[in-house]
């Protein structure tokens, strides 16, 4: 997502899917594949277990050999779902990838990827975030993914700890995050209103909210001016 001219290790960050075993998980992961499209399109509660089994291409005895119920089914989603974001996560904070990065650019690139996501995945995150209104073990679930990407970020961060003035960073960092987060389900799941009335695309959505990021760390630096993703 960044291109300064610089050589090294990519600076373009994708979301990643960990390597499975395919004998064993062939039949579960065109379940999940055609559930998480297919919820992507109509939400959770409008997607029939038929539609979903023949978008997999196997049957509804299949389903129920792995599944309870479609309940079950949306936490195996959840939890597929997390062990792709850890993994996601570790990627793109990984240090090795910012060597030579402004905390100005982290933070837009970071920023810039958290929105494609929300975008990219709106309809099971929002199947997601309804259900941790309503269920203690997805919330449990999703606390172990918050704790985790802070950590990553605040370690990936206090490398740049002169750039930022705010007085206690180790705070400022994940309320930070928490904000950037809150928005994007306000606004690209749930169509909050107020948001809609400023007409802001996915791209200026992102640089404000990289603003007002830096902004509350204290960043002296300026505004980085759009870039085009670097190609990998």
């Amino acid at each position: 997502m960044i291109d300064d001219g610089r050589s090294g290790p990519s600076r373009s960050l994708q979301w990643v899917k960990p390597p499975r075993q395919v004998r064993s998980q062939e039949t579960l992961d065109r379940i999940l594949d055609a559930a998480a499209a297919l919820v992507a399109e109509k939400g959770f509660e409008d997607s029939p277990l038929q539609e979903i089994v023949r978008r997999a291409g196997t049957s509804v005895g299949a389903f129920y050999t792995r599944f309870r119920d479609k309940d079950g089914l949306l936490y195996a989603l959840h939890e597929r779902h997390l062990e792709e974001a850890i993994a996601t996560t570790d990627d793109a904070l990984d240090p090795a990838r910012w060597v030579g990065a402004t905390l100005d650019e982290v933070i837009h690139a970071v920023v810039r990827f958290l929105v494609s996501i929300y975008r990219e995945q709106e309809g099971l995150l929002r199947a997601f975030v309804l259900r941790h209104h309503q269920d203690a073990e997805f919330r449990a679930r999703q606390g172990r993914l918050s704790r985790h990407l802070n950590r990553r970020l605040a370690e990936l961060l206090a490398t740049r700890a002169d750039e930022i003035a705010h007085p206690a960073p180790e705070r400022a960092i994940p309320l930070g995050l928490l904000t950037v987060l809150a928005t994007l389900e306000a606004t690209l799941l749930f169509g909050d209103m107020r948001a809609q009335e400023l007409a802001l695309s996915d791209d200026d959505l992102a640089r404000e909210l990289a603003h007002s990021w830096l902004a509350y760390l204290g960043c002296s630096a300026g505004p980085v001016a759009a870039r085009a993703p670097a190609s990998d």
